[in-house]
């Protein structure tokens, strides 16, 4: 009882009258007083129809599917207006390799193997057994939904597989198949498969009905189903009114169990879409404006709550943001189809979700996935990898007419012939490509940073994650504060997030991918960062948040921490920089404020095929993975003491498989530390050892140097406490310092200083500003002429040698229109 008033506490009325009403509603279900819990015989049935908008008054089998085979799909996804022409498009523009792929698949559904989420050859048996969890052999009970703990893997196993093959979502490959090839062999499995799954899983009975969001998948699958098999003659009059029973079942199910307290996330946007995919494609029913108006009123709704204001989902999760930009892309076409009128709102949020969805993908295309992974899709609609999201961006270029989401998507995709059309398919050929005027990016709600340095297949780029701990308890997020989720050399992902590999396995498999040390950050005596409670709930969240975000066109620059470790005994914090030199290399700061000694790693997980080594040849032993023909990633971690090791641990590219991928983890005690990681960027073909970096002799602060053949770089930190970090040549007061050289040349060719005042190099005073600089980054032009930028302009001045002062004529530099830079002159040119 206590346990019960526990749960009660802090509910709205609101809340406890829809919980309520839903379990009264599963009692009379379960006590056979539901009309819902049985298929109604044709005559019961037919008055849930508008004999008005049935062609036939008189209503059977046979009229009602003469109805819907006549009626225009008008009010469903472009393709299906013009039937010939999809297919010759089909055939010309996505026949070929992926035709023939998307023939292999359909070919293994039809002879009962199945690939789902990250499995593939499964076996459900012959005929299939639909409530069957092949990998663990358990097969759930025929008992009511509500008395299966679908949770208990003793009881159903991992329920995703199953429910994954439920969502029949395989339909739409055997009907894409059917579109290429015209074989009614697909549309024969398709009828006997739809037919086999009505006897075996009679209303609200099993667990195919205990998760609305299943239901809603399921019947968003048979209607897209009805339209590729519309003209077949295996939709026999008797298969359609027995499948228009189910899909009213499954309506009223949705609409009873929402899941509005129960799983207000994709779950709820998930079941609103299915609502309105029914009241839409199905205005045959009495009920259908019911359905499309909740449905529509809940996506609305929800839009505010779901996507941040920069356009990142709450929970913190890309696949699950894919999800969300999916639904309401479906959304968006299907009012569009219907003729309702604009939502700007929509519209906006819509456009958001995209742009996250465009900056996070990488030059190689795919998308890294950070938070959990679910391994599910929307609709099956191309045979790309789970990690590519294109066909998304594609969709969203012939939509929106955004030329840089087609730039990043690349190609056309056969999703985006299905929802928009020929003429969709035509609006995206005719876009002309244009990069994204921004290469980084933050995204400050949901704690996201991109750093790249240009969108070609060649360019490098690294994600931070700095972000709140998800929402809703944290379901589906990760410990991994401060992570980088990805780093890519040269186009090639190398750096990457571990994945989820699995939501129902035991607690220490689902920890193992969402702990802190399967991500590329720091942990502290071995602990996450985040503490979790269950597979979908945490005891305790690290809270993340940027101190220094700026974007420049030479540099980056990130500062960020978190609290995830004062629950030590010896409390602690962990704060991260990266200062990215964009062309050249990465360079990350690590450092623990604390009182008490620990024990610290620094985890670096590689892409499956890595084959990262650790170098002693150099003083300082470093990481240096690639070689040859492929771009490669070379690592040093300069620390008062530590040492680097390897080993091999799983990592997931989708939900239910991995792979053991090579981590490299550095591994130091102490009190309050500090590590600096040089993250370097190694291109193809680039020679062995031609890279070197050591830490120099500093006072005040630390100091590097870093040599790439024909230059020579010089890094230097200021501590906190000090005023200025002195080396034999340099002294500066600014927090970072960063001078490049040439070969042998005893002047610096670039300079960038971040927070500070005064540098000096051999003594002499090289730049001061008349107040604390935000930044400057310089490039020389000429003996005695620079290019600067700076957030100030006032009162600088560089000294080169030979001459007095370079100076600032009215306090501000002379401005270069062409190159939108300021323009240093020495005096006396």
């Amino acid at each position: 009882m206590i346990k019960v008033l526990r749960k009660l506490k802090g509910r709205s009325l609101t809340e406890l009258r829809v919980r309520g009403g839903q379990a009264a509603a599963s009692l009379a279900e379960r006590s056979g007083l539901s009309t819902q819990a049985r298929i109604p015989p044709d005559a019961s049935f037919f008055r849930s129809l508008d004999a008005s908008r049935t062609g036939d008054a008189r209503m059977s089998a046979a009229s009602l599917l003469e109805h819907f085979r006549a009626r225009p799909a008008a009010n469903f996804f472009a393709a299906f207006d013009a039937p010939a022409e999809t297919r010759a498009l089909l055939r010309s523009r996505f026949g070929g390799r992926a035709g023939e792929l998307l023939v292999e698949r359909a070919e293994r559904i039809v002879a009962g193997r199945f690939s789902l989420l990250g499995l593939h050859d499964l076996n459900f048996g012959d005929p299939i057994d639909w409530r069957l969890e092949p990998l663990a052999g358990k097969r759930s009970p025929l008992a009511h939904w509500s008395r299966i703990n679908y949770l208990d893997a003793q009881v159903a196993g991992d329920k995703k597989i199953t429910w994954e093959l439920n969502r029949q979502q395989y339909f739409q490959v055997l009907g894409r198949a059917y579109w290429h090839t015209g074989d009614e062999r697909y549309a024969e499995t398709f009828a006997r498969h739809l037919h086999d799954w009505t006897e075996a899983n009679p209303p609200k009975l099993g667990i195919n009905w205990a998760s609305s969001l299943e239901v809603a998948f399921r019947a968003i699958s048979w209607l897209w189903s009805l339209r590729f098999f519309k003209d077949s003659p295996h939709l026999s009059p008797a298969l359609y009114l027995r499948a228009l029973k189910f899909l009213h079942a499954h309506a009223r199910h949705l609409e009873t169990y929402l899941s509005t307290y129960f799983s207000p996330n994709t779950h709820l946007t998930g079941e609103a879409l299915g609502l309105f995919y029914l009241g839409t494609q199905l205005p045959e029913f009495r009920a259908a404006a019911r359905w499309r108006k909740t449905g529509a009123s809940i996506l609305l709704r929800q839009l505010k709550r779901h996507v941040r204001p920069d356009g990142v989902y709450f929970e913190q999760s890309s696949y699950y943001h894919r999800y969300t930009t999916d639904f309401y892309l479906h959304f968006l076409l299907l009012l569009k189809a219907g003729g309702a009128p604009r939502e700007s709102v929509l519209e906006e949020k819509l456009t958001a979700l995209l742009d996250h969805l465009m900056h996070i993908t990488l030059p190689d295309g795919t998308t890294p996935l950070f938070g959990d992974d679910d391994g599910g899709r929307l609709a099956w609609l191309d045979e790309r990898p789970a990690d590519d999201f294109r066909a998304t961006l594609a969709t969203g270029a012939s939509l929106f007419k955004r030329a840089d989401y087609k730039f990043v998507a690349a190609a056309a995709t056969e999703e985006t012939l299905w929802l928009a059309g020929a003429r969709g398919l035509s609006e995206f050929d005719e876009l002309a490509a244009v990069p994204p005027a921004e290469g980084s990016r933050a995204f400050a709600d949901g704690g996201y940073y991109v750093m790249r340095d240009g969108w070609t297949a060649g360019s490098n780029c690294l994600l931070i994650d700095c972000g709140p701990h998800g929402s809703l308890n944290g379901a589906h997020a990760h410990a991994d504060a401060l992570s980088l989720v990805t780093v890519a050399s040269h186009g090639r992902t190398v750096l990457v997030d571990s994945g989820t590999y699995t939501y129902t396995g035991s607690p220490a498999q689902r920890d193992e991918f969402r702990a802190t040390a399967a991500h590329n950050t720091l942990t502290i005596d071995g602990q996450s960062s985040s503490v979790a409670e269950s597979a979908f709930r945490w005891r305790q969240t690290a809270r993340a948040a940027c101190r220094v975000w700026l974007s420049r066109p030479r540099f980056d620059l990130f500062e960020g921490e978190h609290d995830g470790y004062l629950r030590l005994p010896a409390p602690a914090t962990h704060a991260r920089s990266i200062l990215f030199l964009k062309g050249d290399y990465w360079i990350v700061r690590d450092r623990v404020a604390s009182v008490g000694a620990h024990d610290y790693a620094l985890h670096f997980h590689f892409a499956p095929r890595s084959a990262p080594s650790i170098e002693t040849a150099q003083p300082t032993p470093f990481v240096r993975e690639g070689e040859g023909e492929s771009p490669g990633l070379t690592l040093y971690t300069f620390a008062r003491a530590g040492a680097w090791r390897r080993h091999d641990e799983l990592v997931s590219a989708c939900y239910g498989s991995a792979v053991r991928a090579p981590v490299c983890t550095f591994a130091f005690s102490g009190q309050a530390e500090e590590t600096v990681t040089l993250l370097w960027p190694r291109a193809a073909h680039e020679e062995a050892g031609r890279v070197s970096a050591r830490e120099i002799e500093a006072v005040g602060g630390r100091a590097f140097e870093l040599t790439d053949g024909a230059t020579r770089d010089f890094l230097l930190l200021r501590a906190a406490d000090a005023p200025t970090v002195e080396t034999a040549r340099l002294t500066s007061g600014f927090g970072w310092t960063w001078l490049r050289f040439r070969g042998d040349e005893d002047e610096p060719q670039e300079l960038i200083a971040i927070d500070g005042q005064t540098l000096r190099m051999d003594g002499r005073e090289m730049l001061r500003p008349a107040a604390p600089t935000g930044y400057l980054a310089a490039r020389r032009a000429g003996r005695r002429r620079w290019h600067v930028e700076s957030d100030t302009g006032e009162n600088l001045f560089l000294a080169p040698p030979g001459a007095e002062e370079s100076l600032f004529v009215g306090g501000a530099p002379p401005h270069d229109e062409q190159r939108g830079e300021s323009l240093l002159v020495s005096s006396g040119e």
